[in-house]
């Protein structure tokens, strides 16, 4: 791999960005609806249930934060690739040196910048607005946010692998796929709280364990590991999917010249 060239694919959505800040959107307005959102749906039910008030937003702000560490990394990658689409780019790359694995590596790069600033934003909103401060809870959010941010990563692959093979059309699922998996990982509540059919399908997501485990550290309980561990095999099986995926919709991306829906 060339750092030069995954600089370059990081400084090319950097100035893309530059260029139309319209796309901060993204990554400053939303977070921060999301927080006032849902830390005043926590603070009004709390008072509604005459319990703590600083209690009944933690799960929702603490939830909500780490929901932007997986939405932010994937919505990244995912339309990091598809402004190569709009702006039919993907041949001219195709010409060039660059490998595949450096082009996402670099837009994963610069997708940690926007990640960065997202979650900045939540986290600065809670601690104004609601007095709650993420950075209370530990260090052991660490690992879980890594967990979501190779979670968020691997279902981006799949993202392009279905507009590599399916068009321009399926990129409704960049937008849209998160807020499937949104409800059945548990982002605000237990998995007991699901539907009963869909509780089984709820624990085989690698992030249901990485929220569960979020949710005991806001009780003050140790760091469940076991919890981590389901979360850590559950985001290699997935991660390891992903790329098969990508590989083969790119092998058949290349085989039957799909390229020209993109030039």
């Amino acid at each position: 791999m060339s750092w030069l060239r995954i600089r370059a694919v990081a400084r090319r959505h950097a100035f893309v960005l530059w260029r139309s800040p319209h796309r901060l959107f993204d990554v400053l307005v939303w977070p921060l609806v999301d927080a006032l959102l849902f830390g005043s749906l926590g603070v009004f039910v709390a008072r509604q249930a005459g319990g703590d008030t600083q209690a009944g937003v933690a799960y929702l702000l603490a939830g909500i934060l780490l929901f932007h560490v997986i939405y932010q990394s994937q919505i990244a990658v995912s339309t990091g690739f598809l402004e190569e689409t709009w702006s039919r780019n993907i041949l001219n790359l195709m010409a060039t040196p660059l490998k595949e694995i450096e082009y996402a590596c670099g837009v994963a790069l610069f997708g940690m910048a926007k990640l960065a600033i997202g979650i900045g934003v939540v986290a600065l909103a809670a601690v104004g607005f609601y007095s709650f401060n993420i950075l209370d809870v530990g260090w052991g959010l660490l690992p879980i946010g890594a967990l979501l941010l190779v979670a968020g990563w691997s279902i981006s692959l799949f993202v392009i692998g279905l507009v590599l093979r399916f068009g321009q059309s399926a990129e409704v699922f960049a937008w849209g796929i998160l807020f499937v998996v949104m409800p059945l990982s548990g982002v605000f509540y237990p998995v007991e709280s699901l539907p009963g059919v869909l509780q089984p399908v709820a624990r085989l997501l690698p992030t249901t364990h990485a929220f569960d485990a979020a949710r005991t550290l806001l009780d003050g309980d140790p760091m469940p590991w076991d919890e981590l561990a389901y979360s850590l095999v559950g985001c290699i099986a997935v991660a390891a999917l992903g790329l098969l995926f990508l590989t083969r919709m790119l092998a058949v991306f290349r085989r039957r010249g799909y390229v020209t829906r993109f030039s």
